[in-house]
């Protein structure tokens, strides 16, 4: 930078000498310096059928043997299994989180596999989101949890992808960095491998599947991810056993017929692979996660909750005036509800007051005739009473009468026999 800022010569102008160098070349040293010293992170999805190599070729590409159980074909559904490993190299810090897809491809119901993997990635956007919306966020030491990269583990079949692979793939495009990967490419033979990988690249055009490519608009790196992106999809081989190939140690997988060097570019794409991912490419995979895709989620999530940035006249839309019109809108709704509720609870009491009125005319109703039925015996059992009296007052007139005749029989018969023995003394 030069030590002095001039205007050309004229009426009005000087020349200012500085005082000292301006210095703002540095910011870039800035920034590094700064980013050096948080740290990066970068997180990773595995999606594959089990036994395609996902965890080996993670292990492969950081030379680092992480942590993690071999999965099972038993799985009753799809599972997402996350680890976050500190990894250091140089002086950079790197939090690398992994996620594979546990049993993705061995329910033999293949319809929903795709959703707990669409769920996990919606879950990330929506805790960072959540993160941006509070009050007091700390974005600086929030742990973004949100997925970078997508390597999606392509079965080395050498016919054509698999109608699971390509309904994944097309619910994941808008939402991750799609990277396509032919794993065990040793597998299959390498004019096969050719054929098979012009198959994918049709078969993911004909049905409109969004895979990333490596970005071309920076002249550094344009010339590079032009000529790989005419490689995807990328045949990869994973090992950690090293041999010995004449005075070096590398990785590789012996067989009976051979040796095949990961490493090695004749043999595979995994160099090519770790070049685009780790070295040349990571820090756009970082920006279009954020850029893109969480952008999308984040303004489709805006949208559903009622935000928008203009009026229906296309005027700038404040979001004090989007809040204040959103809680007039509940309100309204509410109002709405509560006059919902009283009328209905109006309607259940006139109905319920209509019901209690059935029943009490029911009741009156029984109560009348049991009252009848009350009546109409006591006057059976008044008739009875009075028979059964007149029955008695008869009775007792008989028996009167008896008695009656009876005494004066008996007044007769002694008069006789008194007359009897009067003659008998004679």
């Amino acid at each position: 930078i030069c030590n002095s800022i001039s205007r050309p010569t004229g009426e009005g102008c000087r020349t200012v000498p500085l005082a000292g160098h301006v210095g703002f070349d540095s910011l870039p040293d800035q920034l590094v310096n700064k980013s050096v010293s948080q740290g990066f992170c970068f997180n990773i999805l595995c999606v594959g059928e089990t036994g395609l190599g996902k965890s080996t070729l993670m292990d492969t590409l950081f030379n680092t043997k992480f942590e993690g159980e071999p999965a099972t074909h038993t799985q009753p559904g799809v599972q997402l299994r996350s680890n976050t490993y500190d990894l250091q190299e140089s002086n950079v810090g790197l939090k690398l989180t992994i996620v594979s897809t546990v049993g993705f491809g061995d329910q033999i119901n293949k319809e929903d596999s795709y959703k707990p993997i669409v769920e996990f990635i919606d879950a990330q956007f929506e805790a960072y989101l959540q993160e941006e919306l509070k009050i007091r966020r700390v974005l600086h030491t929030y742990h973004d949890s949100r997925i970078h990269a997508c390597l999606y583990f392509i079965a080395p079949t050498g016919h054509s992808l698999k109608s699971l692979d390509l309904v994944t793939m097309k619910k994941l495009d808008s939402k991750v960095n799609i990277i396509p990967i032919i794993a065990k490419s040793d597998a299959i033979s390498k004019s096969e491998l050719t054929k098979f990988k012009i198959k994918i690249t049709s078969e993911l055009v004909s049905n409109g599947v969004q895979i990333y490519q490596f970005p071309t608009d920076d002249e550094s790196v344009a010339e590079i991810n032009g000529t790989m992106n005419a490689h995807l999809p990328f045949a990869v081989i994973g090992s950690t056993e090293e041999l010995k190939i004449g005075n070096k140690m590398m990785k590789a997988r012996q067989y009976p017929w051979g040796t095949v060097q990961v490493e090695n570019e004749a043999h595979c794409d995994f160099v090519k692979l770790r070049e685009m991912l780790i070295r040349v490419n990571m820090e756009d995979l970082r920006e279009q996660t954020h850029s893109r895709h969480y952008e999308l989620y984040r303004r489709c999530k805006l949208e559903e909750m009622g935000f928008k940035d203009t009026d229906p006249d296309s005027k700038p839309f404040s979001l004090q005036e989007t809040y204040e019109a959103k809680r007039n809108e509940f309100l309204g709704e509410l109002q709405k509800k509560e006059e919902e509720m009283r009328q209905m609870f109006v309607q259940r009491v006139k109905e319920k007051e209509a019901e209690l009125k059935e029943a009490e005319k029911e009741l009156h109703e029984k109560f009348d005739r049991l009252k009848k039925l009350h009546q109409d015996e006591k006057k059976k059992l008044e008739d009875k009473k009075k028979s059964l009296d007149d029955e008695v007052n008869a009775f007792k007139q008989r028996k009167t009468a008896a008695e009656l005749l009876q005494s004066q029989g008996s007044q007769a018969g002694g008069s006789q026999t008194l007359k009897r023995d009067k003659e008998k003394k004679k």
